[in-house]
């Protein structure tokens, strides 16, 4: 059997740290989970990855008769703003989640979606959810989302612990969504679509070495407190749950593929 081909929307660049231990910008922090997700087979076996900078680069996006499936990454923009590349890939995305019979569209097929945090915003924009700034503040470092009963079902768990660097949030859910998890600080933690797609809103791609990174370059910016921050620092290097999800959206992605087939 083929790799599976997943695309990478890459909305953001890492910091130079990140950048220069996992190499290749969002790809290769992605890589990074999924090889551990995967281990000990070898990555390149089960899963082909390309990286598209959709930000700088709007000839980047991949076509959807080339891809099995998109990943949408974090960044430190809002998915909530009007920006030229931010609605095109809006618009991407609601096109890539497009329910079509084989014949409607010659060649195509609806591509399932990942979103990861502003992923996880920008799908829910794409399928008509409200994204606003929270009143709530931010949630930073490792965090403990408690799961609902369509989640503990996909992850196995009660609740996970995941890394997080977020102020926005998705209000609601879109039509035919299921909640996957929550806080007191954001009701909405992910959500799922069988078949369609699978968000979240935390960062399973992010280390304990990532976090510490964001949050000693963020801090002096002046968007956390002093106590956000030493929190944030002790959390950080936490327990998480980040290569168990990584796993959840391969069988999300492959189940789906399988059903695609045997239509």
């Amino acid at each position: 059997m083929a790799p599976f081909r997943l695309a990478i929307l890459e909305a953001d660049t890492p910091l130079p740290g990140i950048d220069a231990r996992y190499g290749g910008g969002y790809r290769g922090v992605f890589t990074h989970l999924f090889t551990r997700a995967v281990a000990p087979a070898p990555l390149e076996s089960l899963l082909s990855i390309t990286g598209h900078d959709v930000v700088n680069d709007p000839s980047s996006y991949p076509s959807l008769d080339d891809i099995d499936a998109v990943l949408i990454t974090g960044s430190k923009h809002s998915a909530f703003e009007d920006d030229e590349w931010v609605t095109t890939l809006v618009e991407f995305t609601r096109k890539a989640l497009l329910t079509t019979s084989p014949d409607a569209r010659e060649g195509t097929h609806p591509v399932p979606v990942v979103g990861v945090c502003f992923g996880h915003q920008i799908v829910g924009r794409a399928l008509g959810s409200l994204v606003q700034r929270s009143d709530r503040g931010w949630e930073i470092s490792v965090t403990e989302t408690r799961l609902t009963e369509t989640g503990r079902e996909l992850f196995g768990k009660d609740s996970l612990k995941i890394q997080q660097m977020h102020r926005d949030q998705v209000f609601g859910l879109p039509a035919g969504a299921q909640l996957l998890a929550e806080t007191d600080k954001c009701p909405n933690h992910g959500f799922v679509i069988p078949g369609r797609v699978i968000t979240v809103q935390g960062h399973p791609e992010f280390t304990a070495d990532m976090m510490k990174e964001i949050l000693e370059t963020r801090y002096p910016r002046g968007l956390f407190s002093k106590e956000e921050f030493d929190n944030g620092m002790d959390r950080r290097a936490d327990e998480q749950d980040g290569v168990l999800m990584a796993q959840v959206f391969l069988k999300f992605l492959q189940q789906g593929q399988q059903k695609a087939g045997a239509a």
